[in-house]
């Protein structure tokens, strides 16, 4: 049975709802999260809203501050859901490496049958033009491709992230390219929200000291749970709201978090700053980007390619194809040699019986006509000639030369 994507999913993620939803690897401390979140409004509810329902008269006034409450909490738990359980802009992995990217480098040779050749090596970064400007980027081992410009790799996930900002524990999820508007809201929101309830449980105070003409000592005896609450969220304010400020300035310089720590002290140019309103627009509104992964889908399987041929197996190969070559013109040599030696030994033999056979039958003659016929019956018949071309077809024609010379053609060293 064919599984989906999310059931393979070689990253750290963990998936809920058919792969609907998806989360970092540290998903649990977004119920530390959570807790953080609505325990203080549910006690603010309880112990400082629920005594302000009557303290204005007009219209039940009163109520609105409970309302605005929940209503102000639900809306940071639905940008805190938005930031922590969609896709942040994982960039798909890639099955092999992209092999248009292979070259072969001239200065890492290796030595292969006595000689120096170029070995097979792959660029670590490249360069692409973003606004005008050269910007290199970085090839990533475990995904198998080169970063887009501002990707990172989280060790945490194990993916590529588009734009990446940072890891957050907080929200248990990377903060980037598609999650970093709900991201800032969240912080953003959760500010405004200590806000309000700090200030509404100064007010609580401050009522109750109207009411009872007495000290701030005494209110806050009257109201433990209003102290507890500033406390709290004069202590968050520190934390988010000086997060909330910290965002504002990247996003008015364009930069990641991961950029202005790491590229801090480089005086580097950067690239991607349009100006302050532009910067601003390119956050908030612009059109978030679709996810590049469909978690629900089924996995595709992908036929088998076969592997490179390295250098060493292509000179191995051509070093073969050589040594087969300069085996078959040995061999052909060395039949040819054999063959000529045959066909001399069978040509002399042929001579002198042809010599005995005509010395019974005729008169002997003198040394020098002997030479002669001698001579003469050294050039073989044409016959006999054509009978040892057509007995040796494997390497070539072996031909008697009319000189009294044998010659092999040029077919037998090919």
């Amino acid at each position: 049975m064919a599984k989906r994507v999310h059931e393979v999913w070689k990253g750290n993620n963990i998936f809920f709802l058919g792969g609907r939803l998806i989360f970092g690897p540290d998903a649990r401390s977004l119920l530390v999260t959570l807790l953080l979140l609505i325990v203080p409004v549910i006690i603010f509810c309880v112990f400082v809203a629920r005594h302000l329902r009557h303290e204005f008269s007009s219209y039940n006034a009163g109520y609105a501050i409970m309302i605005v409450a929940i209503v102000f909490t639900i809306h940071v738990l639905v940008l805190l859901l938005l930031t922590s359980a969609r896709d942040p802009g994982i960039v798909p992995r890639n099955a092999h490496p992209p092999e248009e990217e292979f070259r072969y480098d001239s200065s890492a040779s290796v030595e292969v049958g006595g000689r120096q050749t170029p070995s097979l090596q792959f660029p670590r970064t490249k360069e692409v033009m973003v606004n005008g400007l050269p910007v290199r980027v970085k090839y990533c081992d475990t995904c198998m491709l080169y970063r887009p410009p501002r990707c990172s790799h989280c060790s945490i996930c194990n993916n590529c992230v588009e734009r990446f900002d940072h890891h957050c524990p907080w929200v248990g999820q990377c903060i980037g390219l598609r999650n970093y508007r709900y991201f800032f809201c969240f912080v953003s929101s959760a500010t405004l929200l200590c806000i309000y309830v700090f200030a509404i449980c100064a007010l609580y105070i401050k009522i109750l000291m109207d009411d009872h003409q007495g000290t701030v000592w005494k209110a806050m005896k009257e109201s433990p749970a209003s102290v507890v609450l500033m406390t709290y969220c004069f202590i968050s304010l520190w934390f988010v709201g000086g997060l909330t400020g910290f965002h504002l300035y990247l996003i008015s310089t364009n930069q990641t978090t991961y950029e202005n720590f790491r590229y801090r002290a480089d005086n580097r140019i950067n690239v991607y700053d349009r100006g302050c309103l532009n910067n601003f627009l390119e956050v908030f509104c612009t059109k978030v980007k679709p996810s590049r992964n469909n978690f629900q889908a089924f996995v595709q399987e992908e036929p088998q390619r076969p592997p490179m041929p390295t250098t060493r197996d292509v000179e191995s190969g051509e070093d073969n194809m050589g040594n087969d070559r300069r085996m078959k013109v040995e061999d052909d040599l060395d039949i040819g040699g054999d063959l000529l030696k045959i066909s001399q030994r069978h040509n002399i033999e042929d001579i002198d019986a042809d010599i005995r056979s005509r010395g019974s039958d005729v008169p002997h003659h003198n040394s020098s006509e002997a030479d002669s016929v001698l001579g003469s019956d050294r050039r073989a018949p044409v016959g006999q000639s054509d009978t040892r071309h057509s007995s040796w077809g494997r390497s070539g024609s072996w031909e008697i030369a009319t000189e009294g010379s044998y010659h092999t053609p040029k077919e037998a060293y090919q």
